[in-house]
C-alpha cells in the first residue's frame, strides 16, 4: 500500500518562487467512458417544466447545506492565511485572489467541477488533440480535480497544476503533481518543458493582463498545441424575464460584482472575451461553443433540469465567496448590509417562479505548426 511522502521544498519546475507539491500516486487510471457530447445550445430557448411549480418555501429559504472536506496542507511557510469575515483566504502573493480557499470553498469548486462535466455529459475538455498529449498544465487547478480526473483518463500524459493555495491532495495519479505558484508572473519554464494542451477554467477575476497570461501560454507550448479556456459568463440571465424584474436582488447583484472586480482590476464576466484573445494571441481554428446550464429544476429536459439541480447549490454557495471580499474591500460596504444582500440573492436563486441560467463557454484553439515561439 503506497503511503504519503512529505512535501517537497526543492523549486517548483519551471517557476523561480514556486513549491512543489510532491503527490503519492493512486494505482489506477482507465480511460473514461463518456456520453456522446451534447451540441452548443447559446441561442436556444430552454423549455420550462410546467409542473416544477413555485414552492414558497423554497423561495424562502437563503442557504443551502454547507458540507466539509479535508485539505491537505503542503508547506508551512504558505498556511499562514489571511482570516476575514469567518472566510480563509490566500496567503501566498496575498490579496491578488479575493475567493477563499477554505473548505467550504474547496466543496463548491468540486461541486462547479460536477457540473462541468454534467454540461459536457461526463467529458471534461473539448479540444481535439490528436494524439494524447505529453505534457499538460492547468492553470488555476483550485482542489486539483480537473487535473487528477485528466490524469487519470491519459495515463501517458504527465500532468502539472498550478495555483495560488496548497490546497490539493497528495494521493493523486503516478502521472499528476502541483506547484504553488502565481500564473501571472513571467513563466520560466524551459523549452524541453513546453506543453502540448493547457487548460484553464473559471480564470475570470484571477487575471489582470490577459494578453499577457496568452502570451506566455503560447510561448510555452509546442506548436500544434492546444489551449482551452473554460469560463462562464458571471452574469445571471433569464430569458422569460430579460429585465431580471422577479430577481432584483441578483439584478442588483450582477451589477455590483462586475463593477467591484473592475475596480480590483481582474473582472470576473470575461467569458465573452476570451475567443477573440485567443485569435489575438496567434491561436488558429479557434472555437466558442456555448452552453445554457439552468439554475434550479425549472427545465422541462431531464439532463437539464438534473443539471440544474446541482447548478442551483453550485450558485447558492458562490454567493458569498463572490461578494464578500469584493464588497467589503472594494466597495466598502459594511458586514451587515453586505449579509442582507447575499440572503436576497440566495432567495432570488430558490424561487421557482425564476426560470435563470448562465452561458458557459468551451473556448478552444490550435498553435500554428510554422510559427515559432519567440
Amino acid at each position: 500500500m503506497a503511503q504519503a511522502t512529505e512535501p517537497s521544498t526543492h523549486g517548483a519546475e519551471g517557476s523561480g518562487v514556486g513549491v512543489v507539491v510532491v503527490p503519492t500516486p493512486l494505482i489506477g487510471g482507465d480511460e473514461a467512458d463518456v456520453a456522446p457530447l451534447p451540441a452548443p445550445n447559446p441561442s436556444a430557448q430552454l423549455q420550462i417544466d410546467p409542473n416544477d411549480a413555485p414552492d414558497l418555501s423554497d423561495a424562502d429559504s437563503a442557504m443551502g447545506e454547507d458540507a466539509s472536506t479535508a485539505s491537505t496542507s503542503i508547506m508551512s511557510s504558505i498556511r499562514h492565511y489571511k482570516y476575514e469575515n469567518g472566510r480563509r483566504y490566500h496567503a501566498f502573493r496575498e490579496g491578488e485572489y479575493l475567493l477563499p480557499n477554505d473548505e467550504k470553498e474547496q466543496d463548491r469548486l468540486d461541486l462547479h467541477h460536477h457540473v462541468f462535466r454534467l454540461t459536457l455529459r461526463g467529458a471534461i475538455t473539448l479540444a481535439p488533440f490528436t494524439p494524447t498529449p505529453q505534457r499538460v498544465l492547468d492553470l488555476g487547478t483550485g482542489t486539483g480535480i480537473w487535473a487528477i480526473d485528466f490524469a487519470d483518463e491519459h495515463p501517458t500524459s504527465t500532468v502539472v497544476g498550478n495555483d495560488l493555495s496548497p490546497i490539493q491532495p497528495t494521493w493523486v495519479p503516478p502521472n499528476c503533481k502541483f506547484v504553488v505558484d502565481d500564473i501571472e508572473n513571467e513563466w520560466v519554464y524551459s523549452p524541453h518543458e513546453a506543453f502540448d494542451y493547457i487548460h484553464g477554467r473559471g480564470l475570470g477575476g484571477s487575471v489582470k493582463d490577459w494578453p499577457r497570461l496568452y502570451r506566455n501560454i503560447y510561448n510555452h507550448m509546442n506548436p500544434e498545441g492546444w489551449l482551452e479556456i473554460q469560463e462562464y459568463e458571471a452574469w445571471v440571465r433569464s430569458d422569460d424575464d430579460p429585465e431580471l424584474l422577479n430577481a432584483p436582488a441578483i439584478a442588483q447583484w450582477n451589477e455590483l460584482i462586475d463593477e467591484a472586480s473592475i475596480k480590483f482590476g481582474k473582472r470576473i464576466n470575461i467569458a465573452e472575451g476570451v475567443e477573440q484573445g485567443m485569435k489575438d494571441a496567434g491561436f488558429e481554428d479557434v472555437r466558442d461553443d456555448i452552453y445554457k446550464v439552468p439554475i434550479g429544476t425549472w427545465p422541462l429536459d431531464k439532463r437539464l433540469k438534473e443539471l440544474g439541480l446541482y447548478q442551483l447549490e453550485q450558485m447558492c454557495d458562490c454567493v458569498e465567496p463572490f461578494t464578500l471580499a469584493l464588497l467589503t474591500r472594494v466597495l466598502g460596504w459594511g458586514y451587515d448590509e453586505t449579509q442582507v444582500l447575499m440572503a436576497n440573492v440566495r432567495r432570488d436563486f430558490r424561487n421557482k417562479r425564476n426560470h435563470l441560467y448562465i452561458s458557459f463557454h468551451f473556448v478552444y484553439g490550435r498553435k500554428p505548426a510554422s510559427i515559432i515561439s519567440e
